[in-house]
């Protein structure tokens, strides 16, 4: 089923008569992408970029970056990566700090850090709140983090950091509801 589908679809994208509603493709997409369906939706991302009404849009290339970030898929995620650089897609700090954090909470920290190179490069000004949100992120990679930490407090010099102890949970002396019976 799945294979008539891509075969239905590889022949829409060469269709060039055709006068599909935008909204239906790029639902179905959406829908794709919900599903974590990465073969499905990256066969529909090319379909939607190739149709006459197509423009470049961040919100567009975020949702496919959030997906194949949720789905580990590296070589996926550079290639979009890649397409948006050359359709020059600039993304808002608040944009950058989303998509990181999704690469950082999949346990994908390079990919995360190749992105935050790009938002240190971006002509957007930097703000606090998507530091903050990429700070957290990045609990589980204290080198990383403290890299990135220093960058917030020279870009944000009197704002504080919050640092949770190193033995937050050491000590605590957990109980379930049946141990109080």
């Amino acid at each position: 089923m799945v294979l008539s589908f891509c075969i239905q679809l590889s022949a829409l994208a060469a269709d060039t008569n055709r006068t599909h509603l935008k909204s239906d493709l790029v639902s179905v997409l959406a829908e794709f992408q919900r599903q974590d369906q990465v073969f499905l939706s990256m066969k529909l991302y090319d379909v939607v970029r190739k149709e006459i009404w197509y423009r470049p849009d961040m919100f567009f290339y975020r949702d496919m970056l959030m997906m194949l970030a949720r789905n580990k898929k590296v070589d996926e995620a550079k290639r979009v990566w890649g397409d948006l650089k050359r359709e020059e897609v600039l993304f808002d700090q608040h944009t950058f700090g989303d998509i990181m954090r999704a690469f950082l909470d999949n346990e994908l920290p390079d990919e995360a850090m190749e992105i935050y190179a790009e938002m240190r490069q971006s002509p957007d000004p930097p703000l606090s709140l998507p530091f903050r949100v990429i700070l957290k992120g990045l609990i589980p990679y204290p080198e990383l983090r403290e890299k990135i930490k220093a960058d917030f407090q020279e870009l944000f010099p009197g704002y504080s950091v919050y640092d949770p102890p190193d033995d937050l949970f050491e000590d605590q002396d957990w109980k379930t509801e049946s141990d109080l019976d």
